[in-house]
């Protein structure tokens, strides 16, 4: 092993290794099937914090499973990403001054497939990077043939059952993009806008209704107002009817419980073609649908001359000032709206009224909600349930079809009359429907939302609709691990799409994961530039790269510029190479069930200081084992020190402990508990009481060999124990630490190896209740050094009051070990009735360990040190202090940060008192 731990030497390595050996493929034999499904990144995509987050559990669990002895697959794959990946290559088009319509259909999709084939590999390399152990021979693409095939059989035999049809409904639509886009497209931030207030008189001439509105365009395609049923003011003009400004047209006033009658003036203006509610209220009042806006939200020929033509924004200036010069205009109010962007060409999106292809949902959604509440499938957490109750329960029909030509194109086909015909290609339609070859058929020219694929995933991916071995093997799948913002558009699909055609859920249990955001909690995004690339932070980047970073692609110079000084402020010296192991047991110790998550790069610094700190501990153990014989002898057992038997006592707890909490999801308890025992059991204590064992020319040949088989028994356990989280470095140790671990089978590499059972290792209470006696004994006398200041190396003599027989039994057994670590110039056992001096103390149960502090500190220069910290406390807190007296602060600044603050004055005040406690001690010697 080299000195230093370097990931960027290991891990390129390890993995070739893994992949050409091919052990990520599942083997012929198992214990039992367990699968697990790779939510399909896009295959335009990059790895981002959420991926890596979701990943490393992923990665976790499949490893912790192929050592028990599983039959694992982890079933790898892409998305085409259909909106994304046709914008990609519309840019590169634009860029050369051509667009898709100048090459047509089929260039530009043979373009879109060229580009897939040179870039779309970069995500899958960049899951190598994080050690995921994919089945990549089995690597799936939702555009490959055999999920193709997959696809169409859905639709048809869908349509068949009448599940699939085609209808004029309402979406979202982007006038960018010229496509309908699901709700997940399209993302609502606040937005400051304005609220127009109109006058609409009524045709008996007796008055006027006002309506408020934050798109005075859309007024041209209203069909009635609205007030409440029970609004007083409104009850007789129920009814009757007023005359819509600028077109004239009659519209009735219509009564509907939706309307706030404590909001505005108690009167809508609706807009069935134009507003997803105004819509359901139109039908359930038989209003007329009137589509005033064209694909790009122009408006169209179904409103007056005047405003034919005229961009969706024009057209609003140009109505705003008309109906002033009517008189209609009554104010206009700032307001705050929740404007909907699309999330790939960042347009308004507006609800338009198309013909669309739609799944009739209710009857797919009864048996997926039967099958989580019957227990098929469980949500971890189980509140998550609720959430998809919620949705299913008021699900609505799916719009499915997308106007983009990159995707799987909808197998329908129209003849001259309009008359559709669905089937798996144009042959078996001709054949189905007796239609010859005179008949001209055209394919409709939409394809299917990404979704409608993705919802197949669980099946299509092991040979759907082929009844393959993979199928009757891996289907349902283990556990699915998935955010939960796609509970409703990924997850809730593929249960109802599994139950429908497989006659079974499609995963046995759904792990729901929270958000990574920064460390102060704010989410993600390239736009506040806190986007951190997880590939940087395995490798490194300068704060110069980071900035550039960052800032590729703004058009705004004064975005660029504050993300540049908000970066170099919070990264001045930008990220140092921290290394796969080191982020994957970051992730991992910050899983806390279900809840959103604050990536600290304190964290992930720490971490690296462990995997540092494993390396030196194995480079120790091999410096004393190389050489030796250190396989068990008959008699090993009988020759282990008091140490050697806790150690193993301590690992077969740890082993337990780590298997029940990754059995329950609990990455974080698990990572705690490894922690623990690797850096403080085994580094901290065992490894140190192994050296006057191993260093004393007068220890017996056979207890030293005993040291070296536990040294290396319980260095190649815990490697096994942290391997499903900290791949890389595990494994590269324990191929070093193989030779001396007395593996006799023909295992090649550690993630091959069994998971360590607690019955694996001897239990010894009585070793860890004995030497818990010793660390405490040897800890309390350090802490008083520590608090008293006195060098590590000083000899202290000790008193010893309020012992037992026991405890004097104790340390003469353990002497040795007690001088060696604690370094006690003289140990003195008084009697109750003794005299004691000034002195430091610490506890062992009853037991006090007293150090007279005379001549072992210089008093004044004590005090002084004392003082000095006191005061630079007394400084901080009162300035914290204020900060949390200032109103403004705590109303305004967000609570994490308000709590942090409160955190901090709490820790400090804690502080300050143990110091001022210690000064008094001081004082009074």
């Amino acid at each position: 092993m080299d000195k230093s731990f370097d990931p960027k030497s290991i891990e390129q390595t390890q993995y070739d290794r893994w992949e050409a050996a091919n052990i990520f493929a599942p083997p012929a034999t198992g214990e039992a099937n367990y699968c697990i499904l790779l939510p399909p990144p896009n295959v335009t995509g990059t790895l981002h914090m959420g991926h890596a987050f979701q990943h490393t559990l992923m990665d976790t669990l499949i490893r912790y499973r192929r050592m028990h002895g599983d039959r694992t697959l982890w079933q790898g794959g892409t998305d085409h990403a259909g909106i994304a990946t046709q914008m990609v290559v519309e840019r590169q088009l634009g860029a050369a001054g051509k667009s898709r319509h100048d090459l047509g259909r089929e260039d530009f999709l043979k373009a879109v497939w060229e580009w897939k084939h040179e870039s779309g590999g970069t995500i899958t390399r960049q899951m190598r990077r994080l050690g995921d152990s994919v089945d990549w021979s089995r690597e799936r693409f939702t555009m490959d043939d055999g999920l193709s095939d997959a696809v169409r059989e859905v639709f048809v035999r869908l349509h068949e059952e009448g599940l699939i049809y085609r209808g004029k409904r309402l979406v979202n639509w982007d006038p960018v993009l010229h496509t309908a886009l699901s709700d997940l497209e399209v993302l609502s931030e606040e937005e400051d806008g304005h609220l127009w207030h109109f006058r609409y008189p009524l045709v008996d001439g007796s008055g006027h209704l006002t309506v408020a509105t934050t798109r005075p365009e859309t007024m041209l395609g209203d069909t009635a107002v609205a007030v409440h049923p029970e609004d007083e003011r409104y009850q007789d003009l129920i009814g009757k009817t007023i005359r819509l400004p600028l077109v004239g047209r009659e519209i009735p006033i219509i009564a509907d419980d939706y309307v706030e009658a404590e909001f505005g003036s108690g009167c809508v203006k609706i807009t069935p073609a134009h507003d997803f509610n105004d819509y359901a209220m139109g039908q359930r009042h038989d209003l007329p649908v009137i589509n005033i806006l064209t694909i790009d939200a122009c408006l169209n020929e179904n409103v007056p001359e005047a405003y034919q033509g005229l961009d969706r924004y024009e057209a609003r200036k140009r109505v705003v000032v008309d109906l002033e010069a009517e008189g209609l205009l009554e104010k206009i109010d700032d307001h705050k709206l929740m404007v909907p962007r699309g999330d790939r060409s960042g347009t308004v999106v507006e609800p338009y009224l198309t013909d669309q292809w739609y799944v009739k949902a209710g009857p797919l959604a009864e048996p997926a909600i039967q099958a989580v509440e019957g227990g098929r499938i469980r949500f971890v957490p189980e509140n998550w349930s609720k959430t998809y109750f919620e949705w299913m329960r008021n699900i609505e029909d799916w719009c499915i079809s997308r106007q983009i030509w990159w995707g799987h194109r909808i197998p329908a086909w129209y003849d001259t009359e309009g008359s559709v015909y669905v089937g798996r290609d144009e042959a078996e339609v001709r054949e189905k429907h007796g239609l010859g070859a005179d008949v001209a058929l055209e394919q409709d020219e939409d394809v299917l939302d990404t979704w409608f694929s993705s919802a197949l995933w669980p099946f299509s991916t092991l040979g759907w609709p082929e009844q393959t071995q993979e199928l009757k093997d891996f289907y349902p799948t283990s556990v699915l691990v998935t955010g939960f913002d796609i509970i409703f558009f990924w997850v809730a699909r593929m249960i109802m799409m599994g139950e429908h055609f497989m006659g079974d859920v499609p995963f046995r249990e759904v792990y729901v994961t929270g958000l990574i955001r920064d460390s102060e909690g704010q989410k993600m995004s390239k736009s506040k530039g806190n986007v951190i690339d997880p590939i940087d932070l395995i490798d490194g980047i300068s704060a110069d790269e980071l900035v550039a970073k960052r800032t590729q692609g703004l058009m705004q110079p004064q975005m660029a510029k504050k993300i540049e000084r908000t970066t170099r402020k919070a990264f001045p010296d930008g990220f140092p190479a921290f290394g796969t192991d080191a982020l994957r047991f970051t992730l991992a110790a910050l899983a806390t069930t279900g809840r959103d998550i604050k990536f600290d790069l304190g964290r992930i610094e720490g971490y690296r200081n462990f995997c540092n700190k494993l390396w030196n501990a194995s480079r120790f153990v091999l410096m004393n084992v190389e050489g030796h014989d250190c396989s068990a002898a008959t008699d090993t057992a009988e020759h282990r020190t008091l140490a050697d038997r806790w150690i193993l006592d301590r690992l077969a707890t740890t082993a337990a402990t780590a298997t029940q909490q990754l059995d329950a999801y609990r990455f974080d308890l698990a990572a705690q508990t490894l922690y623990e025992f690797t850096w403080h059991d085994y580094c901290d204590w065992y490894l140190e009481l192994t050296k006057p064992v191993l260093n004393d020319p007068a220890t017996p040949e056979a207890v030293k060999r005993a040291t070296r088989n536990t040294l290396v028994t319980v260095l190649e356990a815990l490697l096994r124990l942290l391997h499903p989280v900290m791949p890389f470095i595990t494994e590269a140790i324990w191929t070093s630490v193989k030779p001396y671990a007395g593996i006799t089978d023909d295992i090649e590499f550690l993630v091959q190896r069994p998971w360590p059972a607690r019955d694996s290792f001897p239990n010894d209470a009585t070793a860890t209740a004995e030497l818990d006696w010793v660390k405490d004994f040897i800890t309390g006398l350090r802490r008083i050094r520590a608090e008293m200041d006195i060098a590590p190396g000083k000899p202290l003599p000790v008193l010893v009051k309020n012992w037992s027989d026991a405890d004097q039994e104790r340390y003469t057994r353990h002497r040795g070990l007690l001088e060696f670590l604690a370094k006690p110039e003289s140990v003195t056992w008084l009697d109750a009735a003794d005299e004691t001096p000034e002195s430091a103390m610490a506890l062992i149960d009853d037991m006090q360990l007293l150090i007279p502090l005379a001549g072992l500190i210089d008093k004044d220069a004590e005090l002084a040190r004392l003082d000095k910290e006191i005061a630079k406390l007394d400084k901080n807190l009162e300035q914290s202090e204020k900060r949390l007296a200032n109103a403004s602060f705590v109303d305004r600044a967000p609570a994490d940060v308000v709590q942090k603050e409160r955190d901090r004055v709490a820790e400090m005040q804690a502080t300050r008192d143990q110091l001022a406690a210690q000064r008094e001690r001081i004082r009074a010697m």
